[in-house]
């Protein structure tokens, strides 16, 4: 069943005492400065691609690229994104699809302008449990990161391979880097949810995947770059370089297994992930596929999938028309800019 209460308060608290990695996460402040883009996201390797982003344009403007900074700004969990993204604190970031899609029904001018990764969702269990498929997990205790994230989609679809519904499950929501604690600590049983915070368990030794996207799931897209549609409006050209950017930066990522380790050391930096980089390192080469940048294709049939089961999982009520929350323009015009960093 699908709980909207949270863990207990000793539970949380005994997760947090067990945590093996350093999980300060509080959202770094959006700022107003008129000569910078601000551009929200979570501490996930989905959102690899945007650190990159930021760094090669300042190098880019330090010599003598024209047009506005990109700034990251850290959140811990998706409701804290999606308020700031709401109330225009910040004007573009890095969303759950089907969050976006149900947002701009819902009339909050908001539009996804291009992908940021593809696969990178793990189901994690402890490596001392016996549950080696998902009829084991009947009536266990699974975190996701949020209803509307694609990770609660994967997990479904692992469920009804096992002929069970989320009905047989206890689900919880909880922020990504709270979930290795908790199942540390014997919180939940499982959780699901985007990397690195399943590299952080398997790489301590406690926890071991159940199952990978990169394996069952190949098309898998959950992070997607979105903004504000005062942002297109007022400026066109920065959503463009943003694209432009974050584009290069996937191609860059793919291209040789040198460019992620000097991925991972500029993630790991206090002013982006602020996570030990042997974790993101982990997730780059355990396997290499574990998350992919490359192909960032955006493709109606995709999205429209997404949707399908976001209305079967009850997250979305009705078919969302496509342009309600899709501006391909962008992609269209892309031209993704060489990474030099």
């Amino acid at each position: 069943m699908f709980s909207a209460h949270p863990l207990q308060r000793r539970q949380f608290l005994q997760a947090m005492m067990a945590a093996a990695m350093p999980l300060g996460l509080a959202a770094c402040a959006g700022g107003d400065d008129s000569n910078e883009l601000v551009v929200g996201g979570l501490p996930v390797t989905c959102n690899l691609t945007l650190p990159v982003a930021c760094v090669a344009r300042s190098k880019a403007q330090a010599a003598g690229a024209q047009g506005l900074a990109f700034r990251y700004s850290k959140y811990s969990g998706w409701p804290e994104i999606k308020e700031s993204l709401m109330a225009g604190r910040i004007q573009a970031a890095y969303m759950l699809a089907p969050l976006v899609m149900d947002l701009a029904d819902n009339k909050i001018p908001v539009k996804i302008v291009s992908l940021g990764h593809r696969s990178g969702a793990v189901i994690m269990v402890r490596t001392d449990s016996a549950y080696q498929n998902f009829r084991q997990l009947s009536g266990k205790r699974i975190a996701i990161p949020s209803r509307f994230a694609v990770d609660f989609l994967f997990l479904r679809k692992m469920l009804a391979q096992e002929g069970m519904t989320p009905d047989d499950i206890v689900i919880y929501e909880m922020p990504p880097p709270d979930m290795p604690a908790a199942l540390y600590a014997n919180a939940v049983d499982a959780y699901c949810t985007g990397e690195p915070f399943g590299a952080s368990a398997q790489s301590a030794g406690y926890a071991r995947p159940l199952r990978m996207t990169r394996d069952e799931w190949r098309n898998y897209i959950c992070c997607v770059l979105t903004v504000r549609e005062e942002l297109i409006q007022s400026n066109p050209a920065a959503v463009q370089d943003l694209v432009n950017y974050v584009l290069g930066a996937g191609r860059w990522l793919d291209e040789q297994q040198i460019n992620r380790d000097k991925a991972v050391q500029i993630a790991a930096g206090r002013q982006y992930f602020n996570q030990d980089p042997n974790i993101i390192k982990f997730v780059m080469e355990n396997p290499t596929d574990r998350v992919t940048y490359g192909d960032l294709r955006m493709i109606r049939e995709e999205f429209e999938e997404l949707m399908q089961l976001s209305i079967e999982a009850g997250t979305i009520k009705h078919p969302i028309a496509y342009p309600t929350y899709m501006d391909e323009r962008f992609a269209r015009a892309a031209e993704p800019v060489t990474i030099d960093i």
